[in-house]
């Protein structure tokens, strides 16, 4: 299987190629025009998968810990410890910015919040600086598969200072601009009275022990910190902003917010999902930015073919109807189309994501650890609990579809 920055390069080849046709002068056909379009959504796929990626491969250089009078560090703005690109990353650099023993740290009870940085600075460099209290591993290892979380950032982003946010929910657009006589009264175009809406922030938050003699394995310990313990919390935030229920703990996920709603019908799944673009611009003003679908139903699409037996996508060798290249996950009507096993099968979600709604976080992702958990400290084991506060909220309800993929009728 092709790796992400493979995928990548063969993707910028082919843009090569129709870069080297226009230069000759040659005006590209309707065809190869589409073509380089997707070819150029692909890529700014990939360069978003690829930097979730490297965030989660950061590699640790030392180990220490803080002193237990000492205040726990907010933040991640260049304090006593240098900026860092994931949690577990920052969380080692705290450890060893004051020169004590790390299981002198974890008895203290060591509490850090991570705030991602917009760079990043490394310590210790490549010259074994801090390789006295690094065990030598194989940093090879092979992770098992995780899905893309990239769910929450189909939304726009917001801070929140208290735990909960009071806002206004607009519902249809109503009127619109129409032919007037000089001097006649002017169409007004207006969203009616609003509902309020109050949403709280939800707490996400897992822990993992682990023993003392793994907590001197750097690399294997910021990986458990920062691919699989954030890596949860981002799984469940994913799960929670579509999902959630709204009962107490769990967040009002979108599906549960009145979201507009598209039925099976005689038409096709792909037709429906293109319908929902009428839908939303008619009763928000928007139009949709995104798409999320199951893998199943995705692959459903992709495979479709006309009477003919071509694909409608494209074939396995070439585009359709032998023009232009091959994607292999074009996105659907241009849309950024997000393939996710966070939403069910048989269920497809269109929306305007930046305009309708927005995802509000408060502080960053918290990390402490202790060995005052049950029988730890007498076991020479540590916990190491990781949570963040986050929050959803929907304005523009109308501004989402939830489309029904096979075949019966619309409602709102």
């Amino acid at each position: 299987m092709a790796t992400l920055k493979e995928k990548r390069a063969e993707a910028i080849e082919k843009l090569k190629a129709y870069q080297q046709q226009l230069k000759t002068g040659d005006a590209l056909d309707e065809d190869g025009t589409k073509a380089v379009k997707d070819l150029l959504e692909k890529v700014s796929d990939l360069d978003h998968q690829i930097k979730k990626a490297d965030e989660s491969a950061q590699l640790l250089h030392s180990i220490d810990g803080l002193s237990s009078s000492d205040p726990a560090p907010t933040g991640n703005d260049g304090g006593s410890a240098a900026k860092s690109r994931t949690p577990g990353e920052f969380f080692i650099k705290n450890l060893q910015a004051k020169g004590i023993k790390a299981r002198q740290a974890f008895k203290a009870g060591m509490e850090v919040s991570f705030k991602a940085p917009t760079d990043t600075q490394m310590v210790g460099g490549s010259d074994g600086a801090f390789g006295p209290f690094v065990t030598q591993v194989d940093q090879e290892g092979v992770s098992p598969y995780r899905r893309p979380l990239v769910v929450a950032d189909l939304f726009a982003q917001g801070a929140l200072s208290g735990s909960a946010l009071k806002y206004p929910v607009y519902g249809e657009l109503e009127g619109g601009a129409k032919t007037v006589k000089e001097g006649g009264t002017k169409a007004q175009a207006h969203f009616p009275d609003p509902t309020w809406q109050t949403d709280s922030l939800g707490e996400i938050a897992v822990w993992f022990g682990v023993s003392d003699d793994m907590v001197e394995d750097l690399p294997w310990l910021q990986g458990e910190i920062t691919d699989a313990a954030q890596y949860s919390l981002g799984l469940e935030e994913e799960n929670q902003l579509l999902n959630g229920d709204g009962n107490d703990p769990n967040l009002k996920g979108l599906l549960m917010r009145g979201i507009q709603t598209l039925g099976q019908g005689d038409d096709s799944d792909a037709d429906r999902l293109f319908a929902c673009r009428r839908l939303i611009s008619h009763d928000t003003g928007f139009n949709p930015d995104g798409i999320v679908i199951n893998p199943t139903d995705y692959e459903a699409i992709r495979l479709s073919k006309d009477s003919n037996g071509q694909y409608f996508g494209g074939g396995y060798f070439t585009g359709q109807y032998g023009n232009g290249g091959v994607m292999q996950d074009p996105p659907i009507w241009g849309l950024r189309t997000v393939v996710t096993e966070a939403v069910t099968p048989g269920t497809a979600i269109v929306g305007a994501f930046k305009a309708g709604g927005k995802v509000l976080r408060k502080g960053g992702i918290d990390i402490k650890s202790t060995d005052s958990h049950a029988d730890f400290f007498i076991n020479d084991k540590q916990a190491i609990r990781l949570k963040e506060r986050v929050g959803l909220q929907v304005k523009y309800p109308k501004a989402f579809v939830k489309v029904t993929l096979g075949k019966a009728a619309r409602s709102k």
